[in-house]
């Protein structure tokens, strides 16, 4: 399927690539990354231990890593080992690690490449002026893959940062890229066109694109019936955020897909909220898990969370791949399939979306095991009520801005958007970082007798009822049962990823600028230290020459301003950087 590409052969193009280490050719420094070995799938699928490969580590986004150098017992001698300051814009991805070198995009539309040990630039890859909010980069064979600014899916030389191949795209590449089973897979924000509603896959050799999936259905295609009658062309949902995971056993791609566009049920059914059903499936395939065949592209199962959303709510979130007997207790969770065996081992998708609620599907058939509330159960939580049999959601008619003017309270709101939690396999657990948020909403009031339209309103309010020291936190979820313990509560609110180490430790940061380890098994903080800005989307750990290192980046996305109003916290703004730890 071309879909009207525009390929550009190998080349520099109007782009810059600077390899700032060397000084010239007969200087004998090093130019671009030596000794590059080409990535294998294999490598993907089962990455050594001192690297860190894509978003999460894993195509399984479990954020899990096997070093345990930095461990409870040492973890209060972490120190600075270097910072390295980044441009100015838009901060909200993630890095990876390939054998000592930390690839990144920068703020000011760039890609580097850092030595992982001392921060060195080894090359910049600069694009057009632009914004660039893409979340993820990716490295298969000897190219690194990122979306850029200006609308291109783009694969760098490794070793050089110089373009092997670009390919014009459209709607904005705002989730990244992820690469499975040879295949550049991206993720967009529609804009205003469902033609721009799609995850997409690219041969990652030659850039051509092989499928696209579009997120909401076309006039006759499966689901469109569930849009009520609404024209084909308007319908939006997007997968914006983060790029999706991957099972090269059962070889399925799983996405998180977004609310459906405008807002409110009214505004997308021509003033009447009840053209489309109160329960799933309703403005397919918004608010759903999506699992995909990676050689075509075609639907093979879906799950809807949250059925025909009125407020502006995602599911575009990373799903966590991860095997556990399946055991929920009923004193923790809320819905339970009574159908599922008990105590077996199970393979199964776990995520959290926007709108909290955390949830256990089958892997291989999407079949619902279990849900419940999160970060707590409240009346006004976005879903009223689960058939536990065949796991058909209800949306919450009692908290619905279903008229001109209507205000209402829904639960929760950026508890968990975009920043990616961790699962940690010792203890059986995913470890969440929340904002205990929740959404006040007035629907718009169309304009009539004389009097000017009224637009919709949207504020961030905490949970009614809540402490204004316990605006977020961090959760631990047991997978098993679905016990959830809060291990940590404070007033500044999180934006920043979490990450699980074999050294029995989690680290995570805060929007005071605030970087943290727990121990992974009681919960208990054991190191705090203040960074320059605020901590947004990205922990990871990676190890060199058999010393470990623990980065964050610093800096602010979409979102974080209005979380730092929400909290009442006067963090410094807007600085970007890189900061790297390590053990003396």
């Amino acid at each position: 399927m071309a879909h009207g590409l525009a390929l550009r052969a190998r080349g520099m193009c109007a782009l810059t690539v600077v390899a700032l280490l060397a000084l010239s050719p007969a200087s004998g420094a090093q130019v671009g990354v030596a000794d590059f070995t080409p990535v294998t799938q294999a490598m993907l699928e089962n990455p050594g231990p001192d690297d860190w490969l894509m978003y999460s580590r894993t195509h399984d986004a479990q954020r899990f890593s096997p070093l345990d150098q930095i461990s409870r017992q040492n973890v209060s001698q972490l120190r600075q080992v270097f910072k390295k300051e980044l441009g100015t814009g838009a901060q909200e991805s993630i890095p990876i690690v390939y054998r000592g070198v930390i690839y990144l995009v920068a703020p000011g539309a760039s890609v580097l490449a850092i030595d992982g040990t001392t921060g060195a630039t080894i090359w910049e890859h600069k694009r057009p002026s632009g914004t660039s909010r893409t979340k993820a980069i990716a490295i298969y064979d000897d190219m690194v893959y990122y979306s850029s600014p200006d609308g291109f899916i783009v694969a760098l030389d490794a070793r050089t940062g110089a373009v092997r191949w670009e390919t014009k795209s459209s709607g904005n590449l705002t989730s990244g890229v992820i690469v499975a089973d040879g295949k550049v897979l991206s993720g967009r924000a529609c804009g205003t066109e469902r033609d721009n509603c799609y995850i997409s896959a690219h041969d990652a050799k030659s850039g051509k694109e092989v499928w696209r999936f579009y997120t909401v259905p076309a006039a006759g295609e499966p689901g469109d019936e569930t849009w009520g009658g609404s024209p084909p062309g308007g319908r939006l949902a997007s997968p914006w955020g983060l790029a999706g995971g991957y099972d090269p056993v059962r070889r399925l791609v799983f996405w998180g897909i977004a609310n459906p566009m405008p807002n409110t049920r009214a505004d997308r059914h021509g003033g009447n909220p009840r053209a489309i059903p109160l329960s799933a499936p309703a403005d397919l395939y918004s608010n759903s898990t999506v699992a995909l065949n990676p050689d075509t592209g075609k639907l093979v199962w879906y799950y809807q969370h949250l059925p025909g959303d009125d407020w502006d709510l995602d599911y575009t979130n990373e799903r966590v791949l991860l095997r556990t007997t399946v055991n929920p207790d009923p004193k923790f969770v809320k819905w339970i399939n009574p159908d599922v065996p008990r105590d077996q081992p199970r393979d199964v998708a776990m995520n959290v979306g926007e709108g909290g609620g955390v949830w256990s599907l089958d892997r291989q058939t999407g079949q619902f095991l279990w849900a419940t509330p999160f970060p707590y159960d409240v009346p006004e939580f976005l879903i009223s009520k689960i058939d536990v049999k065949t796991g058909q959601t209800f949306i919450n008619e009692s908290v619905l801005v279903d008229a001109p003017g209507k205000r209402r309270t829904v639960c929760f709101w950026n508890t968990k958007s975009y920043w990616p939690m961790t699962y940690h396999p010792g203890v059986n657990s995913l470890f969440v970082p929340y904002n205990n948020n929740c959404l006040d909403m007035t629907a718009a009031v169309p304009a009539s007798g004389g009097q000017p339209a009224v637009p919709e309103r949207r504020v961030g309010i905490p949970r009614p009822g809540s402490k204004p020291d316990e605006f977020a936190g961090l959760a631990r979820i047991n997978v098993a049962t679905g016990e959830i313990r809060h291990i940590y509560k404070g007033r500044a609110p999180g934006q920043g990823a979490a990450v699980a180490t074999a050294g029995n430790l989690v680290f995570w940061g805060d929007l005071d600028q605030k970087f943290r380890a727990f121990d992974a098994r009681s919960g208990e903080m054991v190191w705090e230290t203040t960074l320059g800005g605020t901590i947004q989307n990205s922990t990871i750990t990676y190890a060199v020459n058999g010393k470990q290192y623990v980065a964050v980046l610093t800096g602010e996305g979409l979102l974080t301003g209005g979380l730092i109003s929400q909290a009442g916290i006067q963090p410094t703004r807007q600085y970007n950087a890189l900061y790297v730890f390590a053990l003396p």
